[in-house]
């Protein structure tokens, strides 16, 4: 055979060997969505509550943040990654999503994706008075800000091409339940029984994303509630409870309300064109590590790590407050605040389900 023919033959054959490697290279590095797109309170604010002047609940500070890259808080609660940054990684979207109101947004960043969260809201408006936050319901006055730049840099079609294609998280409502009706009564005159204000919730929640849709929204995760009797803080506001037990019926309260967004979300879709909802369980998860802490490489689930954890969160957690050596052993890094860890093991239990949904 010349030498010619070998180099071919030997060309040839490379070729077609790495050519299924390069494809699965390609399909695991290409994004699955366009963009993200955030909304919600403090579980996934990336930042934005370090701009409006009142808002009272910040995390500019040590020791937010001491687990990024650059050691630095940024205004994310807690001690690295949010689940919004870690679903956007795990979607090669993009590593760390950035707030809408942080002045100097690039091009590329709108291009793919910002958070419109605010640390303290709800999907009660009564909810952001008390904490001045970023109303849930004002959040898509800033996305239409958001549209309006966007089509500034690709156009109208384009960026309404962005926008239907783009990947939409919604996690909000602890603060609605825990501020408005456990610890501050003001909706228990309204709504005597739980059932009642959660039925109120739910339809905040639908006129929400159906004013998302409106504005070219179509895939949309909403995230459900935590077990709120396990939160730190609110185990410790029941003072007679010594033994720091989770409280039962504020967990049964989650479920219900979970088991009601479950059902639903399918009724939503069915009646939005094109649409897609897919419930975010955080319930469960957080629930099994919980009772089984040692599988996940938890040490601690009954406090935070940052000061005495029975308390701390915001502005008393900070740089005077002490903090733990292993963030990982940790399930919350403040009183309320799930550490990076525990965003990590509910990020890997989503990822196949948003693909699963998004992806048929």
């Amino acid at each position: 055979m010349s030498t010619s023919k070998a180099i071919t033959l030997t060309l040839f054959i490379a070729t077609t060997l790495l050519a299924p490697c390069n494809a699965a290279a390609n399909a695991t590095t290409k994004p699955l969505f366009p963009a993200i797109l955030i909304f919600g309170d403090s579980t996934v604010d990336t930042g934005n509550n370090n701009y409006p002047l009142p808002t009272i609940f910040r995390a500019e500070h040590f020791p937010y943040g001491m687990d990024l890259p650059d050691g630095k808080a940024n205004g994310r609660f807690s001690n690295g990654k949010l689940i919004s940054d870690i679903i956007a990684t795990k979607l090669n979207i993009k590593e760390f999503i950035p707030p809408f109101l942080q002045p100097n947004l690039s091009d590329q960043d709108i291009l793919t994706g910002v958070c419109f969260a605010s640390a303290g809201a709800g999907y009660d408006d009564l909810t952001s008075l008390s904490t001045q936050a970023i109303r849930v319901s004002e959040q898509p006055n800033m996305f239409k800000s958001y549209i309006a730049r966007l089509k500034g840099i690709v156009g109208d079609k384009k960026a309404m091409e962005i926008i239907n294609n783009a990947f939409v998280v919604v996690s909000a409502g602890p603060n609605d339940f825990i501020l408005n009706y456990y610890e501050i009564p003001s909706r228990r005159l309204e709504y005597p029984f739980i059932s009642g204000y959660q039925d109120f919730i739910l339809k905040r929640l639908e006129n929400f994303v159906r004013e998302l849709y409106s504005l070219g929204v179509r895939n949309v995760l909403v995230g459900g509630l935590p077990p709120m009797g396990c939160l730190p803080i609110h185990m410790t506001a029941k003072f007679r409870n010594i033994f720091r037990f989770c409280l039962e019926h504020h967990n049964k309260d989650s479920v219900l309300y979970n088991e009601k967004l479950q059902k639903l979300l399918p009724q939503i879709e069915a009646s939005l064109p094109g649409s897609k909802f897919l419930y975010a369980d955080v319930y469960n998860p957080m629930m099994e590590m919980i009772q089984n802490p040692s599988k996940y490489g938890f040490k601690e689930t009954k406090r935070g790590c940052c000061g005495t954890g029975f308390l701390e969160t915001s502005f008393m957690c900070n740089v005077f407050s002490p903090v733990c050596q292993n963030r990982s052993e940790f399930m919350f890094f403040d009183s309320i605040h799930p550490s990076e860890a525990t965003y990590n093991v509910i990020g890997n239990r989503l990822d196949p389900l948003i693909r699963g949904k998004f992806q048929a």
